[in-house]
């Protein structure tokens, strides 16, 4: 099995999905609350439920690639457990989920259909 590929900086702009569920909501939400505390950047509400191509519950970031270099380390070491889809956001949602899709932790399906 491949490993998931990693975030890398070559992008414009960014989404991170943080995936979560009934046993780490708290963990999602400590985590969610530092974001907000430790970068200006535009959160996104807390689901709980599958959103849009997400299979899990999730939360949303947008950032930049100037924010990247700091922002996404960080997210590595906070993020303790929990699975983090980082793609950037060209404006293609299937290539955005697919090609220009990398992973803190492990992958979570995706449901592309709607693309």
């Amino acid at each position: 099995m491949d490993s998931p590929k990693r975030p890398i900086n070559n992008h414009e702009a960014y989404h991170a999905h943080v995936y979560f569920d009934e046993s780490t909501l708290d963990t999602a939400k400590h985590l969610h609350q530092k974001i907000q505390q430790n970068f200006p950047l535009k959160l996104g509400r807390i689901h709980e439920r599958p959103v849009g191509p997400q299979t899990m519950w999730s939360y949303q970031v947008l950032f930049f690639n100037a924010d990247f270099d700091r922002f996404i380390p960080w997210l590595d070491e906070e993020r303790k457990t929990l699975n983090v889809l980082v793609h950037a956001s060209i404006g293609d949602d299937l290539a955005d989920h697919t090609k220009h899709a990398y992973w803190l932790g492990d992958t979570v399906e995706l449901d592309l259909r709607g693309f």
